[in-house]
C-alpha cells in the first residue's frame, strides 16, 4: 500500500474515531488499517492517535497531521476527477446515504444499472433515519427528504413529495375517525423521532394557509418503516410519505386520514458538499437518479 493510501486511512479513522470503522469504510481488516497508521507513525517518528480499549483520539501532532493530510486527499480527488472528466470514463468510489425507506425503495435500485453503464466505478450506499455529517462522514451524494438547512452544501432539488396521514380501518373503527385537525389531540400519533429530531409536530395544508399541530403518542421510533408498521398494526396516525404507503392504499390495508388537510409535501432533493471541481461520476449518478426519480412524484 502506498504512502497516499496510508494518508487516506489515517483521515478515515479520524473522521470515524475508530480503527475499525475506518478500515472497514476502506473495505481493509482492522488489523490491516491499524498496521497503516503505525507504519505512519513509524515513518514520522511521533504518535498520531492516542489508543484505549474505549476511545481513540488524535495527539496535538496528530490533530494538525490530519487537517494537512486531508486537503492533501481532497486535492489528489480533484485532480483524479479532472482526469476523469478528460477520459469521459468515471472511476473510483461514490459514498451515497440517503433515509432507510426512501433508499431501500427509490435509491438502491438505481445501483445496478448505473454500475453496470460504468464499470469503473463502485457504489457504497448507507442508509439510515438518523442526520448525518455530509463533510465528517465524506459523503459525495446525500439523499434528503426535508428542509437542508446546512446553508454550506449544494442542494438540487429533485421533486415534491406528496404525504399523508394513515391510519389502518381497525385503527380507526376502534379509535374514530379524525374530522378536523384538533381530533388529532385525542389519537394515538406515531412519530418519527431520534436525538435532535425537528418532528415534534405536523404542519397540515388547510384552507387558511400551513397550520402547526403539536402531535404525540405512546410509540416514536427512528426507523420510518417502523411507523407505517404500527400503522398498519392498527396502533395509530401515521405521518408518511405517499411513495411508501400508496399500495397499502390502493389495497385497503390504510386509510387516509383528513384528506381534505394533508401534511405539507417535504422536498426531496440531494446534497452534496461544495468543492472547486465537482467530480464528474457524483454529477453523473446525480442526473441519473433525477431522471430515473422524477416521474415518480
Amino acid at each position: 500500500m502506498s504512502y497516499l493510501e496510508s494518508l487516506r486511512v489515517f483521515v478515515r479513522v479520524v473522521e470515524l474515531g475508530s480503527i475499525t470503522a475506518g478500515g472497514r469504510d476502506l473495505r481493509l481488516s482492522p488489523a490491516v488499517a491499524s498496521n497503516r497508521i503505525k507504519d505512519l507513525e513509524n515513518r514520522f517518528g511521533v504518535r498520531l492517535l492516542n489508543r484505549t480499549t474505549r476511545k481513540l483520539t488524535t495527539t496535538e501532532i496528530g490533530r494538525a497531521f490530519y487537517d494537512h493530510a486531508r486537503r492533501v486527499i481532497e486535492t489528489l480527488d480533484e485532480a483524479e476527477a479532472l482526469v476523469s472528466s478528460f477520459s469521459g470514463k468515471p472511476q473510483g468510489v461514490i459514498r451515497l446515504t440517503a433515509p432507510l425507506g426512501l433508499g431501500r425503495r427509490l435509491i438502491a435500485p438505481l445501483i445496478p444499472a448505473f454500475c453496470a453503464d460504468n464499470p469503473g466505478v463502485e457504489i457504497r450506499l448507507r442508509l439510515s433515519d438518523r442526520s448525518v455529517n455530509i463533510v465528517e462522514d465524506a459523503i459525495d451524494l446525500a439523499f434528503f427528504l426535508g428542509e437542508p438547512a446546512d446553508s454550506t452544501l449544494k442542494w438540487r432539488k429533485i421533486a415534491d413529495c406528496p404525504r399523508v396521514l394513515v391510519a389502518s380501518p381497525g385503527y380507526l373503527k376502534a379509535a374514530g375517525t379524525p374530522r378536523t385537525p384538533d381530533d388529532l389531540a385525542d389519537h394515538n400519533c406515531l412519530l418519527l423521532r431520534y436525538p435532535r429530531s425537528p418532528e415534534y409536530y405536523w404542519t397540515l395544508r388547510t384552507t387558511e394557509g400551513p397550520r402547526k399541530m403539536t402531535v404525540s403518542g405512546r410509540y416514536d421510533t427512528d426507523d420510518g418503516d417502523v411507523l407505517t408498521g404500527w400503522a398498519l398494526e392498527g396502533h395509530g396516525i401515521a405521518n408518511r410519505p405517499l411513495y411508501e404507503v400508496a399500495q397499502d392504499l390502493a389495497e385497503g390495508r390504510l386509510e387516509r386520514v383528513l384528506p381534505d388537510v394533508p401534511p405539507l409535501p417535504a422536498q426531496f432533493g440531494c446534497l452534496t458538499p461544495h468543492r472547486r471541481l465537482q467530480d464528474p461520476k457524483v454529477k453523473m449518478f446525480s442526473d441519473y437518479a433525477v431522471r430515473e426519480l422524477r416521474p415518480s412524484f
